[in-house]
């Protein structure tokens, strides 16, 4: 289900305007479906901009520094959630040899 502008301020709240949502749209902070709806991601980046903003006082500079940074994070973390999948799949042998690996690696 998606949500409409609006809609995502009722549910934020903190001072949130459809005004502002829309500034963080067209600044590329928030990015809305194709269909111009909500999820549930995309309301929780947007209290992670309100926030950044309010109680961590993060200037509009900065922002889209913090959000590019978390967006790596995450991307990084579905990699690592994928390659550990893949290395479950395997048979026992190769988990071990990729344990031993990692280990000889340095890597714990």
């Amino acid at each position: 289900m998606t949500l409409s502008e609006r809609e995502v301020v009722a549910t934020v709240g903190g001072g949130i305007t459809v005004r502002r949502l829309r500034a963080w749209i067209r600044d590329g902070w928030v990015r809305p479906g194709v269909d111009g709806g909500f999820d549930e991601i995309d309301v929780a980046r947007v209290r992670l901009v309100c926030h950044l903003r309010q109680h961590l006082q993060v200037n509009d500079e900065a922002v889209p520094v913090v959000l590019s940074l978390m967006d790596q994070v995450y991307g990084l973390r579905r990699g690592l959630k994928t390659l550990a999948r893949a290395v479950e799949a395997q048979p026992e042998e190769v988990r071990r040899e990729v344990a031993r690996a990692l280990r000889d690696l340095g890597g714990d």
